[in-house]
């Protein structure tokens, strides 16, 4: 597989933002000389650089740790901050007492009608304690597991916090799930509640959230109360188990102990699809997820205090619970709107940059290259000069696409701070640093302590320039415990491909400048004309015709070649004419890739399936195309982009 990286860097970085920068402040109390050294030696030895990881982000625990790794079980079940007694809430809001952050505000917040509201730590603070009581007073407590179904209001992160604050075990759910996932899940995880709302609103049209759950129940044994949220409205019908929050909560005080857990204990089981059978439980710990989160938020992308975060999300995704945690425990203040970022004004996200003058802003590639279509005055006629760095993760850029977003929305000032990872990395593998340059679609280091290389088929280090797999040599303290259950298949997921290293299951490359790039997952490889090909590689030209919104490209069996190229396309405009505009794409991947790669097939559809992370689902769209089982479709954020493909199913 060959890669092209864009030959230019285009941004450097500026001493007014490097010099105060969070990163190199961690580089000055570690000792070492600099970034590279950093790098280095926290590669070299894991336990050292945790713990000093660990200092810096001034972790409180109500017993301090006795060690901070143990891998005596083997690298695949190595335990962190051993005998330590810590609690996420008070990292993230009992330490905030009486500071100046306790009457800053946490939050602004809008409904999708534009309805408005904020809430201070200490309000935040007295709300989270009336619900941890509340849930105590049902019997609830350290070790309960509880779904979290509600659309992004404040009080989903309220909950959040309420549930971990009393020792309990989150299971966030997608707001856009049916019954059956939610069955799945809350079955899996024995939960004994689940809170969520009446209803919510999408594109105007009201939910029934409530009603989904009450159909859920019914094949959910474990499942004793459901704390329902009045958001909407709606009349309902109380059922068995229902307890209203505001009367839950109304006679309950406003302080509340939290819970002294162990630093290994869970604090949330995250579901991830698999590629075919049931979703992956990851288990995040108190220390884990919190010290890596941590360190990926606050050291590496720079999430401070004095920042406004806007990270438009869903609780589903574990970006939903990393921006709840990661404000609280800076003391930032995050600006959460419900609903989508085109609607109900198409250019709202970027309205909400502007009039709440957000700092520091989480965003999809996906979400930018629909933004492309617009007319740029629905960009230009917003001021981002609040904007100080943007943080991106989801599908893999184009080049085209960062550098529309670099010149219109950075300014070419601010930097993409592009970061990969996953649910069950607790949050990145490679991401960006202040102190290092950017050229388009990059990232411009593999994250501290991690061990990250890319590796052949037989697990040998690849060179420069090659295409491989991209693999941690390290165990981190923020990568999941284990699957739920389900030991062997977690060995097998990760750490069986090349014995005692985890496979992660993305293809990867690094150029001559020391840039890594991540080319889509190894699972969707194309093998054509001999040689294997990433979707990434044939999607680049296609997208650079401008034409194009969004593009899958899957191989299908061929009699000649083995397989041929399908691209399956979202076309920019209505009324172009189709058969002149597949002869353009067609020649658009010839003249970039070669005639080995011509497709065989232009399909050209309304919508692609994507996942909650707005990740391209190529499995299912070559397995709808092809009449196959797509396998777990849980985690599609648009289901009826299932239509589409099945009237275009190849003969």
């Amino acid at each position: 597989m060959e890669f092209k990286p864009h030959p230019d860097i285009v941004w450097e970085p500026r001493e007014s933002l490097s010099s105060q920068s969070q990163m190199q402040k961690f580089i000055e109390t570690t000792g070492v000389a600099d970034y590279d050294a950093l790098l280095s030696k926290a590669d070299r030895d894991p336990e050292w650089f945790w713990n000093a990881a660990i200092k810096f982000l001034d972790v409180r625990f109500y017993q301090d740790y006795s060690k901070v790794m143990d891998s005596s079980k083997g690298i695949e079940w190595t335990e962190w901050c051993l005998d330590g007694k810590t609690n996420m809430v008070l990292n993230c809001l009992d330490k905030h007492k009486g500071t100046d952050v306790w009457d800053k505000p946490f939050m602004h917040h809008e409904t999708e009608s534009g309805k408005k509201s904020s809430l201070t730590y200490a309000e935040l603070d007295a709300k989270v304690c009336q619900l941890t009581e509340g849930l105590r007073s049902l019997g609830l407590g350290r070790g309960d597991a509880v779904g979290l179904y509600m659309p992004m209001i404040p009080e989903v992160a309220i909950a959040f916090l309420a549930i971990i604050k009393m020792g309990g075990m989150v299971i966030p759910l997608f707001s856009g799930f049916g019954p059956e996932p939610i069955i799945v899940r809350l079955n899996d995880g024995q939960a004994k509640a689940v809170i969520t709302v009446d209803g919510s609103p999408r594109r105007s049209k009201t939910v029934n959230l409530k009603s989904t759950i009450d159909e859920a129940k019914k094949s959910i044994s474990s499942l004793e109360h459901v704390i329902v949220f009045n958001h909407m409205g709606l009349d309902l019908k109380k059922e068995p188990g229902d307890h209203d929050w505001n009367e839950l909560t109304a006679r309950m005080p406003v302080t509340s102990e939290t819970e002294v857990m162990d630093a290994e204990d869970p604090v949330m089981l995250v579901y991830t699809s698999g590629t075919t059978g049931m979703p992956k439980g990851t288990v995040q710990t108190h220390g884990g997820f919190m010290i890596k989160g941590m360190f990926d938020l606050h050291v590496l992308s720079e999430l401070t205090a004095e920042d406004r975060l806007l990270w438009m999300s869903d609780m589903g995704w574990v970006v939903g619970p990393l921006e709840i945690m990661g404000v609280t425990f800076t003391g930032a203040t995050l600006i959460m709107a419900e609903g989508a970022p085109n609607y109900p004004e198409p250019g709202r996200i970027w309205r909400l940059i502007d009039e709440y003058k957000v700092s520091w802003l989480g965003f999809a590639p996906t979400i930018a290259r629909i933004f492309m279509s617009q007319p740029e005055e629905q960009v230009s006629r917003y001021d981002f000069s609040s904007l100080k760095v943007v943080l991106t993760t989801g599908e893999p850029w184009n080049p085209d696409a960062w550098l529309w977003f670099f010149d219109k929305v950075c300014g070419k000032r601010v930097p993409i701070l592009n970061l990969t990872g996953g649910t069950e990395i607790g949050c990145g593998i490679l991401g960006c640093t202040v102190l290092r340059p950017l050229k388009p679609c990059c990232f411009n280091t593999a994250i501290p302590g991690m061990g990250a290389d890319i590796l052949d088929e037989k697990g040998v280090p690849i060179e420069d320039g090659k295409v491989g797999e991209l693999a941690l040599r390290n165990h981190s303290i923020g990568l999941t415990r284990g699957l739920w259950k389900n030991p062997e298949r977690y060995l097998d997921s990760y750490w069986r491909t090349v014995l005692g290293i985890w496979v992660h299951g993305d293809w990867a490359v690094k150029d001559d400048h020391g840039m890594w790039y991540v080319l889509g997952r190894s699972d969707d490889t194309l093998k054509i004309a001999g040689k294997r090909t990433g979707p990434a590689e044939i999607e680049g030209p296609i997208l650079a015709t401008g034409k194009i919104v969004e593009a899958a490209v899957i191989g299908v069996p061929d009699e000649v070649g083995g397989a041929a190229v399908v691209c399956v396309c979202v076309p920019k405009a209505d009324g172009e004419n189709e058969s002149e505009l597949k002869e353009e794409l067609i020649n658009a991947v010839i003249n970039e890739m070669g005639k080995a790669y011509k497709p065989k097939q232009i399909v050209f559809v309304k919508d692609l399936p994507k996942t909650r992370t707005m990740k391209i689902m190529r499995r299912v769209v070559k397995a709808l195309l092809l009449g196959t089982e797509p396998g777990d479709l849980s985690s599609m954020v648009n289901p009826e982009a299932i239509d589409f493909l099945k009237q275009k199913r190849l003969k």
